[in-house]
């Protein structure tokens, strides 16, 4: 299976997000398999930069919405207005109507704000005024959240949260990336200059081949093992949902794409564990940090045995 438009766009997006090869993996991971990635870490470690170079690197329209205590559903989806002459309401659509929306800080507005975001996010439509209006066939959304800061904030609800396929941390550089980053030309330039190398009919000829991804029985039993050990173990108050258990398939599927690969392995699961099912729980303890689910969720995979060749 030829991958090699997927290393390419791989490729170009670490020219400008240095150091962060599996991050940028999986934000492509999440884009093939019809998802939508959170990025949930401090100020100033590129979430905003990997959002904005994706979506310079994939042919298609892109809007930012910074998120704020005063956006309103509206500013979101758009709103119908009275056309005088022809004497009716006439639809204008907001921002959503995108093929890659950036939702800077999304956990900044209000509930109500967040909830216009899950039909969009779940079905690619909006409805408004009883009338539903599809989105782009690749819709997709990127958001961000500072975990460290909850002054003005709305922490997002479970059902928001299940809406994101994956939960992503950049985390900080290593030295020699910083030094690099430091001693580098202007990124901003570099961002700037980058140039599609994914047509949005290839990514859709993508997507559609991630479905015909097969799936060993032995996988996808390992797969309903590894959820319906959330569902038993102690630590864990509200496990995965086979709505989750499906989004850890399809990840896998896409995962195995990109390694060029028209098969899954218990590897591409394991790979996609983590971001898929850490935001996904609710820990007994009453703990909330992503650190401490992803812990969890680790501490899960170790005990689970994993499927080998024949077994």
């Amino acid at each position: 299976m030829d991958a090699t438009a997927l290393t390419t766009l791989i490729d170009q997006i670490s020219t400008v997000v240095v150091g962060k090869p599996a991050i940028i993996k999986l934000t492509v991971t999440a884009l093939l398999a019809g998802g939508h990635v959170l990025f949930e870490d401090v100020p100033g470690v590129g979430k905003t930069t990997l959002a904005r170079a994706l979506a310079r690197s994939v042919a298609g329209d892109f809007n930012r919405i910074q998120f704020t205590p005063d956006l309103l559903p509206n500013d979101i989806l758009g709103v119908s207005i009275l056309n005088q002459q022809a004497n009716q309401f006439e639809f204008h659509p907001g921002p959503i109507f995108t093929t890659m929306l950036l939702a800077d800080e999304i956990n900044r507005a209000t509930p109500r704000t967040q909830s216009a975001l899950l039909q969009a996010m779940a079905e690619q439509q909006i409805t408004i005024d009883g009338t539903t209006y599809d989105l782009p066939a690749n819709f997709f959304v990127l958001a961000t959240e500072n975990p460290s800061e909850y002054a003005g904030t709305y922490p997002l609800p479970e059902a928001q949260l299940d809406r994101f396929l994956f939960s992503l941390q950049v985390g900080y550089p290593t030295w020699p990336d910083e030094l690099a980053l430091y001693a580098g030309d202007d990124r901003q330039q570099a961002l700037t200059d980058l140039q599609a190398v994914l047509s949005e009919a290839a990514l859709s000829q993508l997507k559609a081949t991630v479905n015909q991804v097969t799936v060993d029985q032995k996988v996808t039993e390992y797969v309903l093992t590894l959820v319906q050990a959330t569902r038993n173990d102690a630590a864990i108050r509200l496990g995965i949902s086979p709505r989750g258990g499906l989004a850890l398939m399809q990840a896998g599927r896409a995962y195995a794409l990109i390694n060029g690969r028209d098969y899954v392995l218990p590897e591409d699961i394991q790979a996609v564990l983590i971001p898929t099912f850490s935001h996904r729980l609710v820990l007994a303890n009453g703990a909330q940090s992503l650190s401490a689910k992803q812990q969890v969720v680790r501490d899960l995979q170790n005990r689970t045995p994993v499927p080998t060749k024949g077994a």
